[in-house]
């Protein structure tokens, strides 16, 4: 197949630290590639790839040069005429977007059907009328879960977020703290990991990014609560130290606000060994074998237990549901098939 891959833009691929979109669109395409397709990824300059490159703008949003004047939206524009004007003049046979909704009005202008995937972007409920007027567009879901954001979608699949499970160090042993990894946002809820590591007596490392419009809520809501002993905050780590510190964590902390769709630290956490500890909530049930690679808890004191109990995992067993589940390669053979039924259709 002949795949044009649209990538965001808002981080380089691979990502040095945060960029959970850029990271699966980018390990996604080299999968493609390794699967024998021939892929074009549309990207910002310097994006590494196994796949062709067209660079549609100079930088990754979150990279632009502080001197140079910059509006994402016009440059997420410009991504997505590039990729369109490419796509007329050669012989794709399927696009894949992984760009939230823009480039769904060009999806009738352009030969080869446009597959997306959103990412959870449909909880935001600021783009269903995109979404509404063009729900008859084929869509990929990262779990059953995300689905109920925007059910009326034509999902034509559910394929799972996949990694790179050889890049991810296993350890069969771990130290005595518990780890929470991503955003700190009120909808992650890292004061409340927190709270599970004190009634617990073990200590707890927090790695992530702090976004401007949440520097308010960490300031006042966890900020405080940081100690650098029983609570640390290791700020927001390249990709290299959370490969460090995951198989290192007795457990992860998923203590969620929201029905997130997928969450790839808990793919990584398993392919280091570690269980996940998480809520009800969103896509976690799919992803966590309750009492085989964690547990699901409904409250604060059912996670305390679960901490008291963390022997009883085998975290072998982690890394192999992570090897076997959400591997890249698990993940390009899923997306084949929805391109294949695409294409079919």
């Amino acid at each position: 197949m002949r795949i044009a891959m649209l990538a965001p833009i808002s981080h380089q691929i691979p990502p040095v630290g945060y960029g959970p979109w850029e990271q699966v669109a980018g390990d996604l395409t080299d999968g493609l590639v390794a699967a024998g397709h021939d892929v074009t990824l549309f990207a910002s300059a310097g994006a590494g790839t196994r796949a062709k490159l067209e660079a549609t703008v100079p930088f990754a949003m979150s990279e632009w040069p502080d001197d140079d004047p910059n509006d994402p939206r016009v440059w997420e524009e410009i991504h997505v005429a590039v990729m369109a004007k490419a796509v007329s003049e050669n012989g794709f046979d399927i696009i894949h977007s992984h760009l939230n909704v823009h480039p769904l009005g060009f999806a009738a202008l352009l030969d080869p059907p446009m597959i997306t995937t959103l990412h959870g972007s449909a909880w935001n409920r600021s783009i269903h009328p995109a979404l509404a007027r063009f729900s008859h567009l084929p869509f990929v879901s990262l779990s059953e879960s995300e689905r109920s954001f925007y059910p009326e979608l034509n999902y034509v699949a559910t394929v799972n977020n996949g990694i790179r499970c050889e890049s991810f160090r296993f350890s069969d042993t771990s130290h005595e703290f518990l780890l929470f990894a991503g955003r700190l946002a009120p909808e992650k809820r890292p004061e409340t990991a927190i709270e599970v590591a004190r009634r617990s007596g073990r200590p707890i490392k927090l790695a992530g990014p702090i976004e401007d419009k949440h520097r308010g809520y960490f300031d006042a809501e966890v900020a405080p609560l940081v100690d650098g002993r029983q609570v640390e905050y290791l700020g927001n780590l390249v990709r290299a130290d959370m490969v460090d510190l995951y198989p290192k964590a007795a457990a992860l902390l998923m203590p969620l606000a929201w029905d997130e769709p997928f969450g790839l630290v808990v793919a990584e956490s398993l392919a280091s060994g570690t269980p996940v500890i998480g809520w009800r909530r969103g896509a976690l049930p799919e992803l966590i074998r309750d009492g085989v690679t964690g547990m699901i808890v409904d409250d604060l004191d059912a996670a305390v237990a679960a901490i008291d109990g963390l022997d009883r995992f085998d975290r072998g067993e982690c890394r192999h549901d992570a090897e076997t589940r959400f591997s890249v390669e698990t993940m390009t053979a899923g997306y084949v098939t929805a391109y294949e039924r695409v294409l079919s259709d």
